[in-house]
C-alpha cells in the first residue's frame, strides 16, 4: 500500500496510529506530498481529486480518502484488536468521538489557513474567532467525555488524542489544559502509547 502523507498532518497521524495498532505499519510505503489549499501536488491529485492527504492507494490500486475511510479500511485488514467497534452503542460512540476530534482539527486548520496563509490585509477576524469558538466547544466536549474513555483505544480516542496533540504542535500559546484537567490527565497517558509516540507531528519547515 502507498500512503501520500505529510509529517505535520494530524489526519495522517491518525491513519498511521491506526496502522500501528493494526500491525500494518510495515506494509505501508509513505510518500511525502506537499499540498495546501493554494498548491496542488500532481501525484496526490492523480489519485484523489480533492488533492488532500492522507490518500491511500491499496495493493489493488483503489485510492481511498479521507482519514475516516482509510482508518476503517486499515482496521478491517488488521489482525489485532479492532479500533472500530463492530456494532451497537460502542460503535456509534466511537464514531461520534471521531467526528468530534476531526471537527476540532477542521476548525484548527481553517484558523491557521486564515491566519498564516491568507495575506494579512485580507484576513477576516470574525472567521478566525468563529473557528476558535469551535475549538473551545470541542475541548469542552472532550473534557466531558473523558470519564467514559477509560482504557479504550478506538477510533474515537485516537482521533481526540491526535486533535489535542495538534493543539500542542500548532497552538503552543493556547493553554488548552487550563480548564480541561481531565482531558489533560488522560492525554498525558494516552500520548505515551507506542502508536502515538511514533506518529507525533514534525514540522517539515523546521530548522534542523
Amino acid at each position: 500500500m502507498k500512503l501520500y502523507h505529510s509529517p505535520a498532518s494530524p489526519y495522517v497521524r491518525k491513519v498511521m496510529a491506526v496502522a500501528i495498532e493494526a500491525g500494518l505499519d510495515g506494509k505501508i510505503e509513505r510518500i511525502n506530498a506537499a499540498v495546501s489549499p493554494v498548491a496542488a501536488d500532481a501525484a496526490v491529485s492523480a489519485s484523489n481529486p480533492l488533492g488532500k492527504v492522507p490518500t491511500l492507494v491499496t495493493d489493488d490500486g483503489l485510492a481511498l480518502y479521507d482519514s475516516p475511510v482509510i482508518c476503517e479500511y486499515l482496521d478491517s485488514l488488521g489482525k489485532g484488536a479492532k479500533t472500530f467497534p463492530a456494532g451497537g452503542a460502542a460503535r456509534w460512540l466511537a464514531l461520534q468521538q471521531q467526528a468530534l476530534g476531526d471537527g476540532l482539527l477542521d476548525a484548527a486548520i481553517l484558523w491557521r489557513y486564515e491566519s498564516v496563509l491568507r495575506p494579512k490585509e485580507l484576513q477576516w477576524s470574525k472567521w478566525s474567532d468563529g473557528q476558535m469558538l469551535k475549538i473551545d466547544g470541542s475541548l469542552a466536549a472532550i473534557e466531558a467525555a473523558v470519564p467514559g474513555f477509560g482504557s479504550r483505544v478506538d477510533i474515537g480516542t485516537i482521533t481526540c488524542g491526535c486533535a489535542l496533540g495538534y493543539l500542542d504542535f500548532r497552538f503552543a500559546d493556547k493553554d488548552w489544559r487550563k480548564g480541561h484537567p481531565k482531558a489533560a490527565a488522560w492525554f498525558a497517558k494516552f500520548d505515551e502509547r507506542p502508536s502515538m509516540k511514533a506518529t507525533r507531528p514534525i514540522d517539515p519547515n523546521a530548522k534542523k
